[in-house]
């Protein structure tokens, strides 16, 4: 059953999601050129204050934080590892693997 809190979570991670595809006419050469690796770093920027909100409101404990913060860690250090073996950039198949690891993280955050 849908709360509150979640109904406004899902709401606070649209709204996010939306803005950071309005900033795209911002993007930096970087982003231009990488926008696969650009994409799942912003998703792993996004889990991280997800994180910290969800200490802050009470929801998570900092064990729990921690264990979290190791997952998106070792999600970006995969998400390097890949790049470096491709000229700096990742395949369509690597994000979505690192996509589905990111899903995985989301659903522990929410809960």
């Amino acid at each position: 059953m849908l709360t509150f809190k979640h109904t406004a979570q899902a709401l606070v991670v649209s709204l996010i999601a939306a803005l950071a595809a309005g900033s795209a006419m911002a993007d930096t050469q970087w982003q231009k050129k990488h926008p696969r690796r650009e994409q799942v770093n912003n998703r792993l920027n996004n889990q991280d204050k997800r994180i910290h909100q969800e200490v802050k409101e009470g929801d998570l404990s900092k064990k729990q934080a921690r264990q979290l913060h190791k997952q998106d860690r070792n999600i970006r250090q995969e998400e390097r590892d890949m790049a470096k073996q491709n000229g700096g950039h990742i395949t369509k198949q690597e994000q979505k693997v690192l996509n589905q690891q990111e899903n995985q993280t989301s659903k522990e955050i929410g809960k």
